[in-house]
């Protein structure tokens, strides 16, 4: 039994023992994964493991990326509040000032909040442009991952078999296991 098919049973039983647990019922669409198996479709399953190969190297990196976002969102919200407070109500504390921070720098722009100063517009446009970095390099990062090659491959064809992509110290064919020259 994998991992989609406990997580797919397991809130009707935990709805059994904790009672408002029926809103995990939803988690039961996971079964619809399971069609995967059904149809044969194992090289989808196995370029989502590549994905999530290219994910789990990403780790260290995006975990410093974030590092600096939240570091940054903290820095630029405080800033914000100083430069703000005096002028704009809406900006009462360093909390809201990065509440701020965080959806302009996410690109999601609410509108509740907006600087009405000229520094703090101009602070403000400033987060914005970095936003946009903000969205592309998770995705940079990612895409290397997923471009970069593990081990290199020689084009050497397998004679029983045909198939080519074999690793260069590789002795007996990953396919069919007959030796190769």
């Amino acid at each position: 039994m994998g991992i989609i098919d406990i997580a797919s049973i397991l809130p009707m039983y935990l709805d059994i023992f904790f009672p408002g647990a029926h809103s995990l019922m939803v988690m039961r669409g996971l079964r619809l994964l399971r069609v995967f198996r059904i149809f044969k479709l194992n090289t989808f399953i196995n370029q989502g493991n590549l994905i999530l190969a290219a994910l789990r190297q990403s780790i260290p990196k995006m975990t410093v990326f974030l590092f600096f976002v939240i570091i940054s969102v903290c820095l630029f919200g405080s800033i914000m509040y100083i430069v703000e407070h005096n002028a704009n109500p809406k900006f009462d504390s360093i909390p809201t000032g990065i509440y701020w921070a965080v959806v302009t720098l996410t690109t999601v722009g609410y509108g509740d909040i907006s600087p009405v100063t000229g520094l703090g517009k101009f602070i403000s446009s400033i987060i914005m442009i970095i936003g946009y970095a903000v969205i592309a390099v998770p995705t940079g990062i990612v895409t290397s991952a997923l471009i970069r090659p593990d081990k290199q491959h020689t084009a050497i064809a397998c004679k029983n078999c045909g198939r080519e992509g074999h690793d260069t110290d590789a002795t007996h064919c990953k396919f069919c296991g007959f030796l190769l020259d």
